[in-house]
């Protein structure tokens, strides 16, 4: 029998259990998928802790790659022996083998392989739609991406640098500055040393940013509408700091008359041909060595829960990828 991880109550990661599963044939439009890796990503913890409830008991983790060993009826873009990655619900991606939607899985191309799949499907995806759907960015423009260090935020310092954007990001410490600067961001704060809203006014002579890309949440998230010019626009996409106390429509003008929105990736690759150009965008920029995906953190499969532990205590830089 496989194993996955599981979870029957949502809290700390101790929560999460190593059994044994029942994996099953695929049924219509479904793949059965050999896993070799799954991709850590913070939304694992929102789901895990309660803060975004899920049906109990289920599992956990939406992002992986593998091979497929089966395929079910109506299968005609995809078959056995193919190579996938996948970023998208359901829940499961925490497991050796599982049954899953066809259509949310992508064949991976010579250039990809498994475990760099595992580790930027979601994270690329999510930066390739938020620089390219969300608030496209133009050469020469200067953008505020909060937490420069992490998975995301490392592939966006590079991805925005080949597009010829200027960088400036948060970190928590000098070596995650370093870690950010190696990796295309132009200029680093330490937000735990420094006010990062006065040091964007200074670096921008008191313009402000265009955009901000917040993933952070209650810690900056109303520094980040001080950062932004007017008509700027602030895109929040997480809350690793935890909720921010809820913004007044009469903020957004206080400051600009800002833009304020909250997307998630999922709306943006809903439909079959939305998926494959977000992820072929990913694919041609790793591939052509502009954006490297660099895997920091290994854990097997089993020791899940210290992966979490270290998440979420900021141990980690850049991707993060459970063994299977």
């Amino acid at each position: 029998m496989a194993h996955a991880i599981r979870f029957h109550e949502a809290g700390e990661p101790e929560v999460m259990r190593w059994e044994e599963v029942e994996v099953g044939d695929p049924g219509p439009g479904e793949i059965r998928l050999k896993q070799t890796a799954a991709g850590l990503n913070f939304i694992d913890i929102y789901l895990r802790s309660g803060a975004r409830p899920v049906p109990m008991p289920n599992g956990l983790g939406l992002e992986g790659a593998g091979e497929i060993v089966a395929v079910g009826e109506g299968v005609i873009d995809l078959a056995v022996g193919d190579r996938v990655g996948y970023a998208d619900m359901p829940l499961g991606a925490y497991a050796e083998e599982r049954v899953m939607p066809a259509k949310i899985a992508v064949k991976l191309p010579d250039a990809i392989n498994n475990e760099q799949a595992a580790a930027m499907m979601l994270k690329g995806m999510t930066v390739q739609f938020l620089i390219k759907s969300c608030f496209p960015v133009e050469p020469g423009s200067t953008v505020l991406w909060h937490a420069a260090a992490g998975g995301v935020g490392l592939i966006a310092c590079q991805w925005l640098n080949h597009l010829g954007v200027t960088v400036i990001g948060t970190v928590g410490s000098d070596e995650k500055a370093e870690l950010a600067k190696a990796h295309g961001c132009r200029y680093t704060v330490n937000y735990k040393d420094e006010d990062f809203v006065a040091r964007v006014k200074e670096l921008t002579k008191g313009a402000g940013v265009p955009v901000v890309y917040d993933s952070v949440g209650k810690d900056t998230l109303r520094g980040s509408m001080k950062c932004l010019q007017r008509r700027g626009h602030l895109i929040s996409f997480g809350n690793a700091s935890g909720a921010p106390e809820p913004v007044e429509l009469s903020e957004l003008s206080a400051h600009g008359s800002i833009f304020a929105a909250r997307p998630m990736l999922f709306d943006f690759i809903a439909e079959r041909g939305e998926l494959l150009a977000c992820a072929g965008d990913l694919f041609d920029v790793v591939a052509s060595g502009a954006v490297k995906i660099e895997i920091n953190q290994r854990y097997p499969l089993s020791e899940t829960v210290q992966a979490h532990k270290d998440l979420v205590d900021r141990k980690t830089t850049g991707s993060t990828i459970l063994i299977a």
